[in-house]
């Protein structure tokens, strides 16, 4: 019997970009265990060329390449794909996280790391990339939190919520960018001008805010999540 492809959970190929055997063969095997199909790229040239020949459904990819930087593989695939791409380095600098999702990765997991957590945020993503294309209108529900942003509406256990006008935008972009990892930078010039990005203070007052009116307990938050040094996260799977 011939098993069918699930290009949102299990049976996803995944593209592994990864100049060590040894994390390449870890990875293969783990992923293998929960019946994704894996296939290998060890350099940026290579892992350029299987985006192309063997269409992953998310891509797996270290930023230490032995020919390309990893940050100008993510520009490149870019230039003619939205897959999925989720760095896995062992740089941890704030601002390589930045650029790496400025230039258009979707999550940034540091060495070392856990797999049940890549795992997790691998599926988050699948998720969402395989419902991206649905027409209507956007209805993001999480928990007991439901927006409707084309209405504008915001409810929290069925009763309406208001936001302010820089709360409910801050909140709109995180939410229109599903377990994705979004940066202060683009939060800060997105919401309040270009002119602003430096003023990290604002994020940390209004995310404050956004919790406070969707969260059941701000104090340890599920939905709006904290990527320290780097931007904030709407969390779909809270389950």
């Amino acid at each position: 019997m011939t098993a069918t492809k699930d290009h949102n959970g299990p049976g996803a190929k995944i593209l592994i970009v990864d100049d060590e055997p040894q994390i390449r063969r870890f990875l293969r095997a783990s992923l293998s265990a929960h019946d994704y199909q894996v296939v290998e790229a060890e350099d940026g040239k290579s892992a350029v060329k299987s985006c192309t020949v063997e269409l992953p459904d998310l891509v797996v990819l270290d930023l230490g390449l032995p020919d390309v930087d990893g940050l100008d593989v993510i520009s490149q695939i870019r230039e003619w794909s939205q897959v999925p791409i989720v760095v896995l380095s062992i740089r941890s600098d704030e601002s390589d996280k930045v650029d790496a999702l400025d230039r258009g990765a979707n999550d940034f997991v540091t060495k070392p790391f856990g797999m049940a957590e890549l795992m997790a945020r691998m599926r988050a993503i699948l998720r969402h990339s395989g419902n991206s294309d649905q027409s209507g209108d956007p209805v993001i529900k999480a928990g007991n939190v439901e927006i409707d942003l084309s209405k504008r509406l915001v409810t929290v256990n069925g009763s309406p919520v208001r936001l302010s006008r820089k709360e409910y935008d801050l909140m709109r972009i995180l939410v229109s960018h599903p377990d994705k990892v979004v940066s202060h930078q683009q939060i800060l010039t997105e919401v309040w001008g270009p002119g602003y990005v430096e003023e990290t203070q604002y994020l940390r007052v209004y995310i404050g805010h956004v919790r406070q009116k969707l969260e059941e307990n701000a104090a340890e938050p599920k939905l709006f999540l904290t990527e320290p040094g780097v931007g904030y996260r709407f969390q779909t799977d809270i389950a």
